[in-house]
């Protein structure tokens, strides 16, 4: 008995890369296929994370171009009154204003 548990270690100790195979593969496994540390799971947090830095990076522009038009229209005098009279169809008590409909107008889509 104590000669074939000898041989036993022996054995073992020629083949340890198997149980350390055996082992490694039984942690890949367990990491690709859990629930929480899946691949899949991490690829979709890895796109949404990608989403959202698009998302931040389109917030931040369009942040910054009303910043710069709100400067601009706080600066000067001739920018307030360009908006106003374009966007909300003001006058001058002594001005006539024509409102032209069609091609222009934004509020309908074209065909």
């Amino acid at each position: 008995m104590r000669k074939r548990l000898k041989k036993f270690r022996l054995w073992l100790s020629r083949k340890s890369h198997l149980t350390l195979g055996a082992v490694g593969g039984a942690m890949i496994l367990l990491l690709c296929f859990n629930e929480e540390t899946s691949i899949s799971r991490n690829m979709e947090y890895a796109a949404t994370i990608k989403q959202l830095n698009a998302d931040i990076k389109a917030y931040r522009d369009s942040a910054a171009y009303f910043r710069r038009h709100r400067e601009a229209l706080t600066t000067d005098v001739s920018n307030l009154e360009h908006l106003a009279r374009e966007r909300y169809h003001m006058q001058r008590p002594t001005e006539d204003v024509f409102l032209l409909s069609g091609a222009e107008d934004d509020t309908e889509p074209a065909p």
